[in-house]
């Protein structure tokens, strides 16, 4: 598949990741599966307790892999917890890349078609926008050049700042790959 090809397959959006009709929508999570603030709390408030419930009886998950749980009261199907962060912990691109390339895999073990992601690993996990988005769009293209059944990949931001880093990071897909840097300190 060629990057033009690659590129009508992500549709990026501001927005609301909770209100969008999707097979599965990807929370940015803990290895302890709690959802605390941000995307994970927003997901719990409007999906209801049945998530987090669900998510108490795995317990935990290891850093950089993603599981499935319903989606309670929310219009998706499922959720795909892609887990980028310990509590406590920041997040490099290493650990977004993988937790994405996880939640992938996920889906495509599901056989869903449409995939709504946030910019993992932004919030409390403190990754640069920029960072989450080159590594996220990187290895969704990756995924979608290596054949899959997914027809749809959403990026859905909370902030405008979020969008112009994937708009940037999108822009520059195909060019020359960069050194992946975590936080400093």
């Amino acid at each position: 598949m060629d990057l033009e090809a690659i590129k009508a397959k992500i549709e990026l959006r501001e927005g609301d990741i909770t209100e969008i009709e999707v097979d599965a929508i990807v929370n940015s999570a803990n290895t302890d599966l709690i959802l605390g603030a941000g995307v994970s709390g927003a997901i719990g408030r409007k999906g209801g307790k049945a998530i987090q419930e669900e998510c108490d009886a795995i317990r935990s998950v290891p850093l950089g892999e993603a599981i499935v749980t319903t989606a309670g009261e929310l219009k998706a199907k499922c959720i795909i917890h892609a887990v980028s962060m310990e509590i406590g912990h920041f997040t490099t691109e290493d650990n977004v890349a993988l937790a994405t390339r996880n939640a992938l895999r996920r889906a495509d073990e599901r056989k869903l078609r449409t995939l709504a992601f946030p910019a993992i690993g932004t919030g409390a996990a403190a990754l640069a926008p920029e960072y989450s988005a080159r590594a996220m769009l990187e290895t969704v293209a990756e995924h979608l050049a290596g054949g899959t059944g997914l027809d749809r990949i959403y990026f859905v931001l909370f902030k405008d700042e979020m969008l112009q880093a994937f708009r940037e990071a999108l822009d520059q897909l195909g060019t020359q790959r960069r050194t992946r840097r975590g936080r400093p300190g």
